[in-house]
């Protein structure tokens, strides 16, 4: 019904920068809030940023002044700026999407993740 496809990770070096981004298709009536979330290694998946369809954002605190989330909501994408990368940012990234169907009811979507591998 609905896909979630992300594209932009790879392999960069401490404190440079990448672009996430996150492209919601299928029977998509609305999309509440969409985020990024990501799963270090041995560690539980965290929540990394999100934003509402208003524009409103929340960061975890680790990632503040550095990361940016934005949207486009014409494009039903999600964007996420990352800059001054350290080593421990690596992790494989989720995108996240709260999205009303035809039902009327709010389904919770993810996508497949993208690598962010980042070297000291």
């Amino acid at each position: 019904q609905v896909q979630l496809v992300e594209s932009g990770g790879g392999l960069v070096q401490a404190g440079g920068s990448l672009r996430l981004s996150c492209a919601a298709s299928g029977d998509i009536f609305s999309i509440n809030v969409m985020g990024w979330y990501r799963l270090p290694p041995g560690k539980q998946r965290e929540l990394v940023a999100h934003i509402t369809s208003g524009g409103s954002t929340t960061y975890v605190d680790y990632v503040k002044g550095r990361f940016t989330v934005s949207r486009d909501n014409a494009k039903n994408t999600v964007y996420l700026q990352m800059n001054s990368l350290k080593p421990e940012d690596t992790a494989i990234y989720y995108c996240n999407a709260h999205v009303k169907l035809d039902d009327g009811l709010l389904h919770n979507y993810w996508g497949q993740g993208t690598q962010v591998t980042v070297s000291s």
